[in-house]
């Protein structure tokens, strides 16, 4: 609002007349714009410097250009062409990865909480035994770009793949085996055929272990299976009382051969030396026989006479002696009879 003086033509302004008249305002410095080149140079490098990466001691960098494989990067400092010329990948090479096969783990705990996923676990062994086999897969990248480019979904396919063996070399062993003595040999052999279906898909894997976490009898067949188990240890209880059985009868019968045997060799050897003694005998007597033939053939006459006749009372009556008298030779004293 401005204030005229009607004598003096002296004019007073106000404040806001002033500032809207432009007059006594301080001068703002004046500021120049860049041309557009220096902005595209300015955009150049900050594109450029967006090419920078870094690969930790513990990966490996796989460098594409427009999607190829161009090269390799290893641990440190790098540099490659910006998106979208080529785009680099970190994987981590020495990282251990799992997966879990026929469970999940819904909370690691302490304590951890599990959760079964029968679909994967329950499995027929060769014997035809229903079981259920919980497993862990560890395995590791060897190839970062055959892992990258060959196999879309890394996991699962570890994970089918891993079912896809255990079920083999299960099917292969019996339900007591499988539970008891064999899952070293189970592991192994399933960390083996893994492998080699992992090397025919050339994901790029290594597989490092492979650990069984539960083998066991399904719910819904335990009491089946428990029955089972009572049958073959009634079995084995009536093999061991059978061949505890064995093992007392035959000994004896046995020792009562070996008894049989030895009675029938002495009978033998005496009866081989009785003979013997007396063909000896025959051939002695048939050496002095020949020296005297009519004494050793009395001698015989006699002592044969003794023994067909012992309880025969025997009188010898020489007939070479002459004379009235009876010649009489009494060997034994005469019975009250005789007299």
């Amino acid at each position: 609002m401005a204030i005229f003086d009607k004598d003096n033509k002296n004019k007073q302004q106000s404040p806001w007349d002033k500032l809207s008249s432009g007059s006594n305002l301080p001068k703002l410095p004046q500021i120049k714009l860049p041309n557009a080149g220096i902005i595209l140079l300015i955009f150049l490098v900050l594109w450029l410097a967006s090419g920078i990466f870094v690969v930790g001691p513990d990966e490996q960098g796989v460098v594409r250009r427009f999607g190829k494989l161009t090269r390799l990067a290893m641990p440190g400092i790098s540099w490659h062409f910006p998106s979208p010329i080529e785009e680099v990948d970190v994987p981590k090479i020495t990282e251990v990865k799992r997966v879990e096969v026929g469970f999940r783990t819904r909370d690691p705990g302490p304590p951890a909480i599990y959760q079964d996923v029968l679909p994967e676990a329950l499995m027929l062994t060769s014997d035809e035994n229903i079981i259920s086999v919980q497993f862990v897969v560890q395995y590791m990248i060897k190839d970062a770009p055959a892992y990258l480019f060959n196999v879309r979904n890394v996991d699962k396919t570890v994970r089918n793949a891993s079912e896809a063996a255990m079920r083999e070399v299960i099917g292969k062993t019996n339900i007591d085996e499988a539970l008891t003595v064999a899952q070293a040999s189970v592991q192994e052999s399933v960390r083996e055929l893994l492998q080699q279906i992992l090397d025919s898909y050339k994901a790029g894997l290594k597989v490092s272990l492979v650990q069984l976490q539960e083998v066991k009898v399904p719910r819904q067949v335990i009491q089946a299976f428990e029955d089972v188990v009572n049958a073959k240890k009634d079995k084995k209880r009536l093999i061991n009382e059978s061949q505890g059985y064995q093992e007392d009868v035959l000994p004896k019968a046995r020792g009562r051969a070996a008894q049989i045997l030895k009675q029938a060799e002495a009978y033998r050897d005496k009866k081989v030396k009785h003979a013997l003694g007396d063909a000896k005998k025959f051939l002695e007597i048939l050496k002095e026989y020949r020296k005297a033939k009519n004494i050793t053939r009395k001698r015989l006459f006699i002592e044969t006479m003794e023994e067909v006749l012992p309880s025969m009372e025997k009188v010898i009556v020489d007939k070479n002696v002459k004379g009235g008298i009876l010649p009489l030779l009494q060997l034994k004293p005469a019975t009250k009879s005789a007299k």
